[in-house]
């Protein structure tokens, strides 16, 4: 089977446009390939910072003739549904189709379509013109003189050369040949623009990759990693030193050269005064570099970095690296001038005095004045919810009210929610966003704070994804907290909600950071009472709460069911009054504990079999007695339900007012042989409507006893 090449060579594309880029030319090809009626075995894409290449294996020659007939509209048919008839089936004239006759529908047109089959060489030669032209770039440009055309070619940047062979091993393999825009399909590429700059022919991809890497282009950009990972960690060890990794990192410089190698670097000690985060940033951002730490170190860095550059030099690297050094020391000059600035006194001090009085600061303190600049400043939150100042008063007041309920010492909380903030006036964070939190926790620290009011400063944001891990320390819970539902509770009294998959201001992931917090710390909290007091600081948001509980307990359902509980179960326990999450997940957990066992399976099936009843008379206006009259129970099956539905029902509340689920569910389950003799042998229809009655408020009872802990009839099975 014949194997396709293609390459499109260009300038430099973007590295974080390549892994996408690539995917999108292999799907839009093959795509187009298996729509033209060709099949293919394999393909696979790989890409460099000047090339998207796509190995196509097993392609069919050649796409099957086509025949097949397209019913039409009977003989007698108005002329406007022939017309119809004719351009479905691609005809030009009624007399091109064939008539068939149908003993019961009588006469119709029927077009007979013979198409025949396609060199794949001339689908292709098709294809891939329109795929270029279309190419879903999220920028592009024109270039050269033929850019001032209407529709003239656009690419990532210059487009320079197209490859595209096709053939089968055994064989020469043929150019598929194209044009576009002046750019002709060929056998002849470019290594490295520097190591070897002269024309390469090739015949398919094998002989292409070794043609490429011998002319210093590693194509597959996994190998690239691979080589920059395994060098950079050598490099290192054999200074005494581990490389920091960064995946992320390591994705990028991949898609920044066509030959790796792998550099050291340095600058002076002295900036290893500066956090390791700032130095691991200042670098990353500016120069892609790597960072390393002294071996078994866990977070002092080293004054050594790794470069990844795209050509040997002949001095092995050392000016290269030198280079890389002045830059690095110049942006490193500029973070210690941060991280000191960060540490001094403000110079508009006497202006925050106001500030510094409403939040109880100590002047005398660098992160104390930036809060104080925070709300002189009235940075704005949001133009309907205020202030950032504002914003931190209602997280102070929230987070107090929050303080007993999780064990937490409120001063602590009020001054770690009054300071949660303030890193936003730094310097450094403000350089790197990113760093918001941790920030304020190392400077937190360095002003003598509480380990706690220093940890909340950092933790408060937590978790900002289903991976994060949750804060534990009470102070850190409590600020968390606060600051989610109160940016909650405010969207909500805006109407600024989350629809569809817009979420603008990520308040799903705040609601679900709100979940796992209460529930991994195991923390029982009653929403409705605290969302009274959260939405008191908005205007016309009180009755919002119900809809803001229904969206939490959206989330909480999602929350489950990654944890692997059953839908059903979930809607089994949540009642839309239900706002005690931690005591769902109980619910929860004993209700699938007793559904595990062969008891709690029949207990199910006999206390269903008594609903759909009931609900089955009910629907029908049968008489239901209000309370089971005990004179009126014949058998002794229904005696002995009568008595065991007592005993579950006020074993099963008090367990429930104790708050011990597993216990409710143990004295229910005590139902589920009487239930079944009950059923077994008991007629419910009696002919007597005062027994039947009866017998019906009986298993109104059964019905009553098991909703205490759980809507039976949400349960599947």
């Amino acid at each position: 089977m014949p194997d396709l090449l293609l390459e499109l060579r260009s300038e430099e594309i973007p590295a974080r446009m390549q892994r996408k880029a690539a995917g999108d030319l292999r799907k839009m090809l093959t795509d187009g390939l298996v729509e033209a009626g060709l099949t293919y075995e394999a393909a696979r894409e790989y890409w460099t910072p000047r090339r998207l290449t796509l190995d196509i294996r097993g392609l069919t020659a050649r796409s099957k003739d086509i025949r097949e007939e397209i019913k039409g509209p009977s003989t007698t048919a108005p002329d406007q549904a022939v017309q119809g008839f004719l351009r479905k089936a691609g005809l030009s004239s009624i007399a091109d189709a064939h008539v068939h006759s149908d003993p019961k529908k009588g006469d119709f047109y029927v077009a007979h379509i013979s198409k025949p089959g396609r060199a794949a060489e001339e689908i292709i030669a098709e294809l891939v013109p329109g795929i270029i032209k279309n190419f879903p770039w999220p920028k592009s440009m024109r270039w050269g003189p033929a850019s001032a055309k209407p529709g003239s070619l656009r690419w990532v940047r210059p487009l320079q050369s197209i490859v595209c062979t096709f053939g089968p091993e055994t064989e020469e393999p043929v150019v598929v040949d194209f044009d576009i825009d002046g750019i002709r399909s060929g056998n002849v590429t470019y290594g490295h623009r520097f190591h070897a700059p002269d024309p390469i022919t090739v015949r398919r991809f094998d002989d292409y990759v070794t043609k490429l890497e011998a002319a210093k282009v590693v194509l597959d950009a996994d190998r690239r990693k691979e080589i920059i990972l395994a060098d950079a960690r050598n490099i290192a060890f054999a200074n005494g030193l581990d490389l920091v990794e960064d995946e992320g990192l390591l994705e990028e410089v991949s898609g920044l050269v066509e030959w790796p190698v792998v550099l050291m670097g340095e600058f002076e000690r002295d900036f290893l005064a500066i956090p390791g985060e700032v130095i691991r940033l200042t670098i990353r951002a500016n120069q892609k570099c790597f960072v390393t730490r002294p071996q078994a170190a866990a977070e002092d860095l080293s004054n050594r970095f790794i470069l990844t550059a795209n050509i040997e030099a002949k001095d092995g690297g050392r000016e290269i690296a030198y280079g890389n050094g002045k830059v690095v020391r110049s942006r490193l000059s500029d973070a210690l001038y941060f991280w000191k600035t960060d540490q001094s006194d403000l110079p508009d001090l006497d202006q925050l005095q106001a500030s510094a009085a409403k939040f109880n600061l100590d002047m005398k303190k660098p992160l104390d004045q930036r809060m104080a600049r925070l709300d002189h400043l009235n940075v704005t939150f949001h133009a309907k919810l205020g202030t950032q100042g504002a914003r931190v008063e209602r997280i102070r007041r929230l987070a107090e009210e929050l303080a007993p309920v999780v064990g937490a010492e409120p001063a602590l909380v009020a001054r770690a929610a009054v300071l949660a903030k303030a890193d936003l006036q730094t310097e450094v964070v403000g350089e790197f966003p990113e760093l918001q939190g941790a920030m304020g926790r190392k400077y937190a620290l360095l002003q003598g704070e509480h380990p706690s009011v220093a940890a909340a400063a950092e933790e408060h944001y937590k978790p900002q994804g289903p991976s994060d891990r949750v804060p534990t320390d009470p102070v850190s819970v409590a600020v968390a907290l606060a600051d989610k539902l109160d940016t909650l509770t405010g969207f909500w009294a805006i109407d600024e909600k989350p629809t569809g998959s817009k979420d603008p201001f990520a308040l799903r992931r705040a609601a679900l950071g709100v979940v796992r917090i209460l529930i991994e710390n195991r923390i029982r909290l009653a929403l409705t009472s605290v969302f009274a007091k959260a939405f008191a600081n908005f205007t016309g948001g009180a009755d919002q709460a119900s809809d803001l509980l229904a969206f939490f307990h959206d989330r909480l359902k999602v929350y489950l069911r990654d944890q692997g509980a059953r839908h059903d179960l979930i809607d089994a326990v949540i009642t839309p009054q239900s706002d005690d999450l931690l005591q769902i997940v109980r619910r929860v957990e004993a209700l699938g504990s007793l559904l595990d066992t062969d008891g709690g399976k029949n207990l199910l099936a006999g206390t269903k079999r008594a609903a759909n009843i009931l609900a089955a008379e009910e629907k029908k206006k049968t008489l239901v007695a209000e309370s089971v009259e005990p004179a009126l129970l014949r058998e002794e099956a229904e005696k002995k339900l009568f008595a065991a539905v007592n005993q579950a029902e006020k074993e099963a509340g008090q367990a429930i007012q104790n708050e011990d689920f597993s216990a409710a569910m143990l004295a229910l389950s005590v139902l589920r042989e009487p239930v079944d003799s009950f059923f077994e042998g008991v007629l419910v229809n009696d002919e007597d409507q005062a027994v039947r009655a009866n017998r019906l408020a009986l298993l109104a009872r059964i019905r009553a006893a098991t909703d205490q802990v759980a809507d039976f009839s949400k349960i599947v099975g």
